[in-house]
């Protein structure tokens, strides 16, 4: 299978997606949205876009995100398979018709995500616990279009995940492919984000002692791939 990732920050790479590719023998190229420059639907068989510290809508600063989003859009109505993280879920999300506003609150850390009652009977998260610790580094959420449900929640962020396009079309909010070495990076480019810790804030250390949280995030995006592969 070749997968593209598109990224959006030089310390916000693939991650455990690449582990996966290799172990699976798959084909895994990168794309850096800030060039402008995008791959034909076409030319490749999964999507992964994946998270930034930026806001969609901030065209202003990085005007290349105004043909990301219409990219985007244009690989919705091709069909396309396309996972999104973070960012990535949020610009999905506009794509198939949503939106994207500040959260109440930054959630950044370890925090748990509950699968919705229609989710954990859905046969697309067959096998996935009901309750999980996911990786969180966000300050804007996502709303849905009518039609699309919300697949999962924490206690701060109703919309954390969804699925559309009969499956074709995957957004999480929170970070299951995070390893050290990207958690490492992400702490080291971005140590403002970390300076008031709170109930939904974690410490510098917290994020990245959490080895156990990586190794459940690994299995699960594993899992997640696996389906999005099988659905060719």
């Amino acid at each position: 299978m070749r997968i593209v990732c598109v990224s959006h920050a030089p310390f916000e790479g693939p991650g455990s997606i690449a582990d996966w590719a290799s172990a699976r023998g798959n084909e895994l190229s990168r794309v850096d949205a800030r060039t402008g420059v995008f791959p034909d639907p076409s030319g490749f068989d999964l999507l992964v876009v994946l998270g930034g510290p930026m806001s969609t809508d901030d065209v202003c600063r990085h005007p290349w995100l105004a043909k990301e989003r219409d990219y985007l859009k244009g690989c919705v109505d091709a069909g396309a398979r396309m996972l999104g993280i973070c960012l990535g879920a949020q610009l999905l999300a506009e794509a198939i018709g949503g939106s994207v506003h500040p959260g109440s609150e930054a959630e950044i850390g370890w925090y748990p995500v509950t699968l919705s009652a229609a989710a954990r009977t859905s046969p697309w998260f067959v096998g996935w616990p009901g309750t999980f610790i996911g990786g969180h580094w966000h300050g804007d959420t996502f709303e849905l279009p009518e039609g699309v449900e919300s697949a999962a929640s924490t206690e701060l962020t109703p919309n954390q995940a969804f699925v559309a396009g009969g499956g074709r079309i995957v957004g999480l909010q929170f970070h299951l492919e995070w390893n050290a070495d990207v958690l490492r990076a992400l702490v080291c480019s971005s140590p403002e984000d970390l300076m008031d810790p709170g109930p939904y804030i974690a410490t510098a250390e917290q994020l990245l002692g959490a080895t156990e949280e990586l190794a459940a995030g690994r299995a699960l995006l594993f899992r997640t791939l696996d389906r999005m592969e099988a659905l060719a």
